[in-house]
C-alpha cells in the first residue's frame, strides 16, 4: 500500500506543475525522436545496400581479372587480359560445390530498332547468368546453352533498353542491332533498379558471350575477359570454395608462390561488409551525436528535481515527521524522474517514427526503424531519470525533518 501511495504523491507532484514538467521532458523528447530517425536513415542505407548485394544473387563469388589491394592502393581490378574462359570452364569442371558458372564480356555500344537508338552497356554471358543472378523474365524466355555453343545472334534485354527503344509495343521477336549486327530478342528481364555503383541494373543487353566475343568485340576464345561470377551450393561453400577458386587459377596463371595473384576473388559476404560499412559507421556516429541531446535533456531533469527539492522541503520534512521513512522519499522522487523522462521517451520515440516516415516521403530518403532501436532509446531514457534524478532524490531522502520543517 505503501508504494501505491509513493506513486499517487509522485504523479500529484508532477500535475501540480504540468508546464514545467513538459518543459523538463523536451529535452528528453528531441534526443529519442533524434536517435529513432537518425537511426531509421542509417538502417535505411544500410538496408538498399544489403538490397543491391541480394540482387546479385545468392551465394555468389566474384572473381575480377587485375589485382586490388585495398591498403596499399594498389588496383588493376578488373583490368582485361587475365582471365580467359577456359579459367570459368576450369572452375566449373574442378570445383564440387560449384553449381554455376558465368564469364562476362563486357562493351558498350549504341543500340538500335527501327528507327530509335539507345547507348547501352552489352553484356556477354552464358546461359545460366540469369539463373545465377536470380533475374526472372517479364516476358519472353533466356538464351540456351546452344546459342552459347554456337554464337547464335539472340539478345535478352532490360526494361530501360526496352522501354527506350520499344516504348509500349513488345520487343520479342523484334530485331536489334549491337554495332550493325542484327540480334533478336528473345526474352525482356523484370526491373531490378540501382545497383550497388549505383547504375541502372536495367539499362543492359544480354548476349551470349560467344556471340559478343565472335560478333561484337571482335575477340578470339583465348582473349581476355573482364570477370566470372560464380555461384556456390550453399552459404557454409562460400569460404571454401572460394579459396580452392584461388589455388585453381593461381595453378592455371602459373603464378609461384610467393607472387601476387593477377585475379581478385570476392564472395558475396566480403562485398556486402565492405558495402555496408560506410552505412554502418554513419549510423554509429549520427546516432551518438543525437544521443547528445539525451545527455542534455538529463542535466535539465536533474535540475529541475534539485528546485523541486528545493521548494517542497517543508512539505519532505511534514512527510518525515508523520512516519515517512527516507527510502519512501528517495523512491517518490525517483519515480517522479522516471516518469518525466519515460515519457519524453514515449513521445520521443511517436516523433522519431513520424519524422522518419516524413524523410522518407518527402525527402526521397530510404529509412528503416527497427524495433531494436525503439526498444533502446526507451530504456536509455528512463535510465537517464534514473541516473539524474537519483542524486536530488537521495539529498531529499537526507534532509534533517527539523531544519526540513524550520525552512521558509
Amino acid at each position: 500500500m505503501r508504494i501505491a501511495s509513493t506513486f499517487r504523491i509522485a504523479f500529484r507532484a508532477l500535475r501540480r506543475n504540468k508546464m514545467r514538467s513538459v518543459l523538463t521532458a523536451l529535452g528528453i523528447i528531441i534526443g529519442v525522436a533524434a536517435v529513432i530517425a537518425m537511426t531509421a536513415v542509417g538502417n535505411g542505407a544500410k538496408a538498399q545496400v544489403e538490397g543491391q548485394i541480394a540482387s546479385l544473387g545468392q551465394n555468389v563469388i566474384l572473381i575480377f581479372s587485375g589485382s586490388f589491394t585495398a591498403n596499399g592502393m594498389r588496383s588493376g581490378w578488373g583490368s582485361a587480359g587475365t582471365l580467359k574462359i577456359e579459367d570459368a570452364e576450369a572452375i566449373r569442371r574442378e570445383i564440387p560445390q560449384v553449381t554455376l558458372v558465368s564469364p562476362e564480356v563486357r562493351s558498350s555500344a549504341q543500340v538500335a530498332a527501327g528507327n530509335q537508338n539507345w547507348f547501352t552497356q552489352v553484356l556477354g554471358q552464358s546461359e545460366e547468368y540469369f539463373d545465377l543472378r536470380q533475374w526472372p523474365f517479364r516476358e519472353g524466355v533466356p538464351f540456351t546453352a546452344q546459342d552459347v555453343r554456337q554464337a547464335n545472334k539472340v539478345a535478352v534485354i532490360g526494361k530501360t533498353v526496352a522501354d527506350f527503344l520499344f516504348g509500349s509495343a513488345s520487343p520479342l521477336g523484334e530485331t536489334i542491332r549491337i554495332r550493325n549486327v542484327p540480334f533478336t530478342v528473345v526474352g525482356v528481364l523484370a526491373p531490378k533498379g540501382l545497383s550497388l555503383m549505383g547504375t541502372d541494373q536495367d539499362d543492359v543487353v544480354i548476349i551470349p558471350y560467344s556471340s559478343a566475343m565472335k560478333r561484337v568485340t571482335g575477340r578470339s576464345r583465348t582473349s581476355g575477359i573482364r570477370s566470372i561470377s560464380v555461384q556456390v551450393d550453399s552459404s557454409e561453400s562460400l569460404v571454401p570454395a572460394q579459396e580452392q577458386i584461388i589455388s585453381l587459377l593461381r595453378q592455371y596463371h602459373n603464378i609461384r608462390p610467393g607472387k601476387e595473384d593477377d585475379f581478385t576473388v570476392r564472395n558475396q559476404q566480403e562485398i556486402s561488409d565492405m558495402a555496408t560499412s560506410t552505412a554502418r559507421v554513419m549510423t554509429v556516429l549520427i546516432g551518438a551525436i543525437a544521443s547528445t541531446s539525451l545527455l542534455v535533456g538529463g542535466i535539465g531533469i536533474m535540475n529541475i528535481m534539485l528546485v523541486s527539492v528545493t521548494e517542497r522541503t517543508r512539505e519532505i520534512g511534514i512527510r518525515i515527521a508523520v512516519g515517512a521513512h527516507g527510502r519512501d522519499i528517495l523512491l517518490q522522487f525517483l519515480i517522479e524522474a522516471v516518469t518525466l523522462s519515460s515519457m519524453g521517451g514515449v513521445i520521443g520515440i511517436l516523433l522519431g517514427m513520424g519524422g522518419s516516415k516524413l524523410l522518407s516521403n518527402f525527402a526521397g530518403w530510404p529509412t528503416l526503424v527497427s524495433p531494436s532501436s525503439v526498444v533502446v532509446a526507451f530504456l536509455f531514457s528512463a535510465a537517464v531519470g534514473v541516473f539524474f534524478g537519483f542524486y536530488p532524490a537521495r539529498k531529499a531522502s537526507n534532509l534533517d525533518p527539523i531544519e526540513a520543517l524550520r525552512y521558509e
